[in-house]
């Protein structure tokens, strides 16, 4: 159902994973998608696979996301709907974690967030949706995942504040928070595939569903988010993790 047709979308994040299934959801479902990334061959890639516009930005870079908006505002103008993908995730034990691995981590998941929603409100319309890409790491207390539970936890408390302070404007503010997800982002962890595997292996008799998730299986609830279907949802936050996070009996 093309429930999104004349609608704007951004996807941050969007050359790979939830970002990339994200957009070619949006796009089926009738929206105008604009995808961003660091890096320009991955941006061009999906830009043809799927028939969307790319831009090069990055999400710790204030003047960046300056370039971002501007860019935006002179193809588009106004845009309708923003899902904050973008982000990174790296893992350090408490007594070893260093000042560059915090900063690298809150730099991108938390300031680039805040400061991206900040400086593209001028040109999102009001009645738009705004989507988090958040974390079950900022509830489950897993081992040497402090910052980066720390960094979605933040942009948890951002989503609740964000959606009072958007209100007036009906501007709808919600996260989703996905469990253990195939995606690219494992093999970026510094981990063997044998490693990978392994830790899917355990991790996957801990999911009630006895699986990781897919991609689409989160675009599909970013779908709905963005859409008039969640038109009295704002300042929630859904949890995909296929009830990883009620499983807690040993």
């Amino acid at each position: 159902m093309k429930n999104l047709e004349n609608k704007v979308a951004i996807v941050t994040g969007g050359n790979s994973g939830i970002g990339y299934a994200t957009a070619a959801e949006l796009a089926a479902k009738g929206a105008k998608v604009i995808i961003t990334g660091r890096n320009k061959e991955a941006l061009l890639k999906a830009e043809t696979e799927l028939n969307v516009v790319g831009i090069v930005a990055d999400q710790s870079d204030l003047k960046s996301i300056d370039n971002l908006i501007e860019e935006v505002k002179t193809q588009f103008g106004k845009i309708d709907i923003v899902f904050l993908n973008a982000g990174i995730a790296s893992f350090a034990p408490l007594e070893s974690a260093s000042e560059e691995h915090y900063d690298s981590i809150m730099n991108v998941n938390v300031k680039g967030v805040y400061f991206t929603v900040q400086k593209l409100l001028p040109i999102l319309n009001d009645g738009g949706s705004i989507i988090f890409n958040t974390s079950i790491n900022a509830h489950v207390g897993m081992q040497n995942s402090s910052v980066y539970a720390a960094s979605k936890a933040a942009v948890l408390s951002l989503n609740r504040v964000f959606a009072s302070e958007l209100a007036s404007r009906k501007i709808r503010v919600n996260a989703v928070s996905p469990g253990p997800v195939a995606t690219p982002l494992y093999g970026k962890l510094g981990l063997e595939k044998e490693e990978v595997e392994g830790f899917g292996t355990v991790l996957g008799e801990k999911i009630l569903l006895k699986r990781f998730g897919q991609a689409s299986e989160i675009a599909k609830t970013v779908g709905f988010l963005a859409s008039d279907d969640a038109s009295f949802i704002t300042g929630t936050e859904i949890v995909i993790d296929g009830g990883l996070t009620v499983n807690q009996v040993v």
